[in-house]
């Protein structure tokens, strides 16, 4: 999946008119949960994506340790959602990232994070 075909998936599932608006949802998802996430996960699930896409979740400062309510802050305030809309969003840009990388790269970051990040991986498992 090319760059202007994820973002435009992102647009069509969480029903922005914009392309801009696209954008901005993935960057806020993925920077964050790069952040949360080890160097060598992010890499591994960004790898696949494409070129534009990838450098949020890898460039973002590794390791961090915060609970899920702070991933749904910071995507909240990065995106300017609420964070009822944030959840959805990251639920939604996840499934999308899930169906350009490898099953075990998603398992792996499953793995990495808490169990009360399972709430990010449901549109996944269904």
């Amino acid at each position: 999946m090319n760059y202007k075909a994820f973002i435009g998936q992102v647009q069509h599932r969480l029903e922005y008119a914009q392309f801009g608006q696209g954008v901005r949802a993935t960057r806020a998802v993925l920077r964050t949960l790069g952040e949360r996430l080890h160097e060598g996960e992010a890499t591994d699930l960004a790898s696949p994506l494409p070129m534009e896409i990838d450098r949020y979740l890898s460039e973002a400062e590794h390791g961090q340790r915060f609970d899920y309510g702070e991933f749904l802050d910071r995507v909240s305030e990065r995106e300017g959602v609420d964070r009822a809309d944030a959840n959805y969003h990251a639920q939604q840009v996840l499934a999308i990232v899930a169906e350009v990388v490898p099953p075990g790269n998603i398992e792996k970051i499953k793995n990495q994070l808490p169990e009360e990040y399972d709430r990010l991986f449901e549109l996944i498992e269904s």
